[in-house]
């Protein structure tokens, strides 16, 4: 039997790409039907809240004014009564009027003698190393006791062999008292450095000579003084 058809109009030819569209449109189709969602459209009852709520009462306080304490009743007062029994002593004036023959005694006041202890600074004349007396001004002879003292001590100063050995050293401050015949006494260590030093600068203090001593008011007085001794290694 002879073909008529043409291959235009002929379906075989195109059986391929409807077999093709008809698995696509059928693989969506059940994609969609999977991933459709429906939702019942009912509304929810959530319950009901049952509360109560009290008004909160507050009470109404009166403040009420209380009269301030009575005060305290006041002390009593005391009269003392007093007899008038005192006795006056009669008193005899005498009469101070003198007459011009009458001779009148003159009583010298004797000034208490005193172991006061003067500062150099204060007393009238300092006391005088022997030998300084030749000067004629305080200011001369005050500068002769220094410088005489400080002699002395240079002279008869001995260093200690142990403080040599250890190399100790420094200056020494002694303080002593003039008594009021000059002689030297309560030799103190003011300021110390060593007990080897120290010993050796009371020693040294303790052989100066008598002095003349300090005046205030033209009599002698106890007069303390403080000498340096420095005790430097060579």
């Amino acid at each position: 039997m002879k073909n008529r058809k043409t291959d235009s109009t002929n379906l075989e030819n195109k059986k391929a790409t409807f077999f093709l569209v008809g698995l696509v449109v059928a693989l969506l189709g059940i994609w969609i039907a999977f991933e459709w969602r429906t939702y019942e459209r009912a509304l929810m009852d959530l319950g009901q809240l049952d509360m109560e709520i009290e008004d909160e009462i507050i009470p109404i306080t009166q403040r009420q004014n209380q009269p301030p304490p009575p005060p305290p009743p006041a002390p009593p007062e005391v009269i003392q009564i007093v007899e008038n029994e005192m006795e006056i002593e009669e008193v005899d004036f005498k009469s101070t009027e003198t007459d011009q023959d009458e001779e009148i005694e003159f009583v010298e006041k004797v000034e208490e003698e005193t172991d006061e202890i003067f500062n150099f600074a204060v007393v009238e004349n300092k006391p005088v190393y022997p030998g300084c007396e030749k000067f004629a001004t305080e200011e001369e002879r005050f500068n002769c006791f220094n410088q005489s003292i400080m002699t002395h001590i240079s002279k008869n100063f001995k260093f200690p062999e142990m403080a040599r050995q250890m190399g100790i050293q420094g200056r020494v401050f002694v303080n002593f008292v003039i008594e009021k015949d000059g002689s030297i006494s309560n030799v103190t260590v003011a300021r110390s450095v060593d007990p080897l030093l120290d010993d050796e600068a009371v020693r040294v203090v303790k052989k100066l000579p008598k002095f003349q001593p300090a005046k205030q008011r033209g009599k002698s007085v106890r007069m303390q003084y403080t000498v340096p001794i420095n005790a430097k290694l060579q």
